[in-house]
């Protein structure tokens, strides 16, 4: 069955090239490989064309964002199942085949994730993560899930101590590396295009968790991640988190609930940054953000404009 790997970049070249050669020399014989690259300036076009020249390679020429790059490189593929793979992994020896051999012999399933992995080779739980929930954010806005990290009760969005390596059915598999029947993306409708970076797969996995598919995470399935490998400051990064998860809470809660979680998350914002003027810490993780939150509070498509200095319609 033939599998298509879509991989959306911006300004990875090196990453990127590492990216492709993993999956072409551990992947199926009928891997097709698709980059959409959103206006890298550092010659990743010309790098993967030069190297790879069988690789369909769509040069935006300009930053489409996370969703928008996904569903152009997914209209640009024809596999039977799609992979969405970003640009800072390593596929490892037999993960996207077992991946895909799942997915076959469990259709009753339709989205699938797997294990990721540290360069050390440490777990990387970012593969999935819990839906959020009013507790989940309660424990946000007072510490709770910092304090006690990894909690299952006081951090439950991390689904506790679970180290991604048995078969699990889980609310969010992460854009990483997601598994799909292409009859069930086109049902779908694909990534929602109002999100720009982060969120846009939570809110997709949870769409598809009522439309009746269950994500799962397929533990054989490993890859390597370099979390955050085309983000270097960690306040602005939080920026675009906190942005994506206030879409997010608009997207799948009600007005009045959505309006709650963001309180709260404005709560946890505020607490850690009085926490980092208190410790002296100068990364600016959570002071940057809360000194930006008229950016990010409106979410997308608005936060494009406050953010990244991109029009809401560009």
């Amino acid at each position: 069955m033939s599998l298509s790997v879509v991989i959306v970049s911006y300004n990875t070249r090196e990453a990127l090239l590492e990216c492709i050669e993993s999956v072409l020399a551990h992947s199926p014989a009928a891997t097709e490989v698709v980059v959409v690259d959103n206006g890298s300036a550092d010659g990743s076009v010309e790098a993967v064309r030069t190297t790879y020249p069988e690789v369909v390679v769509d040069a935006a020429g300009e930053n489409l964002g996370f969703a928008r790059g996904v569903n152009r490189g997914v209209a640009r593929s024809s596999g039977e199942h799609l992979v969405l793979l970003n640009p800072d992994t390593i596929v490892l020896d037999g993960a996207l085949e077992s991946l895909q051999a799942f997915a076959v012999a469990h259709p009753e399933f339709g989205v699938y994730g797997g294990r990721t992995l540290r360069r050390d080779g440490s777990v990387d739980k970012s593969s999935c993560w819990g839906a959020p929930t009013l507790w989940s954010l309660t424990c946000f806005a007072t510490g709770l899930s910092t304090a006690f990290s990894g909690s299952a009760v006081f951090d439950p969005e991390s689904l506790g101590g679970w180290q991604r390596d048995t078969v699990r059915a889980v609310p969010i598999v992460t854009g990483c590396l997601l598994l799909m029947r292409r009859s069930d993306w086109d049902r779908l409708g694909g990534m929602d295009e109002r999100f720009f970076l982060y969120g846009e797969d939570a809110e997709f996995s949870i769409r598809a968790g009522r439309s009746g598919l269950r994500p799962v995470i397929v533990p054989q399935a490993e890859i390597v991640h370099d979390v955050g490998g085309s983000t270097a400051n960690s306040g602005f990064k939080m920026c675009m988190v906190l942005a994506g998860k206030t879409t997010l809470l608009r997207a799948i809660w009600s007005p009045r609930r959505s309006r709650i979680g963001i309180g709260l998350l404005l709560t946890g914002v505020w607490l850690r940054a009085a926490l980092e003027r208190l410790t002296r810490r100068r990364n600016g993780t959570w002071s940057i953000p809360w000194a930006r939150r008229a950016d990010w509070v409106p979410g997308y498509p608005i936060a494009r404009r406050t953010l990244f200095g991109l029009d809401v319609d560009g």
